[in-house]
């Protein structure tokens, strides 16, 4: 699988709620980092958990491209949920196996850390 592939596959499983796929394509020590709210989580499980406990409700993602090479890649999206759409930027490094193995988010609006997911995450 290409990095692109991957990235995409990420995608529109997380779309889809499919998250035993979702968590099929990350590495088991796969490292999520959100430098804007210093956001950490580190490991597969806990990831998959972050994912499906951190954002409730309504959601939806649109991929508008991803640029993928060798074992990188990046997506631009936009995320569509309660308080309305914005874009992000996603950055993706996969391992030697082909599966995601570091994820760094960008999201242009800056924001705090929501309460709601604040247990999910280690700060740094």
């Amino acid at each position: 699988m290409t990095a692109h592939d991957a990235v995409r596959a990420y995608w529109d499983a997380a779309e889809a709620r499919d998250w035993k796929t979702f968590g099929g394509l990350l590495a088991a020590d796969v490292v999520y980092q959100g430098p804007q709210t210093r956001e950490r989580v580190c490991g597969r499980e806990a990831y998959v958990r972050f994912n499906v406990e951190g954002f409730p409700g309504a959601w939806h993602v649109k991929i508008e491209r991803i640029v993928g090479e060798a074992d990188q890649a990046v997506s631009w999206i936009e995320f569509t949920g309660e308080s309305g759409t914005q874009p992000g930027i996603c950055f993706f490094r996969l391992d030697a196996a082909g599966r995601i193995s570091e994820i760094t988010d960008f999201w242009p609006d800056p924001y705090d850390l929501p309460e709601s997911r604040a247990h999910l995450v280690d700060r740094y």
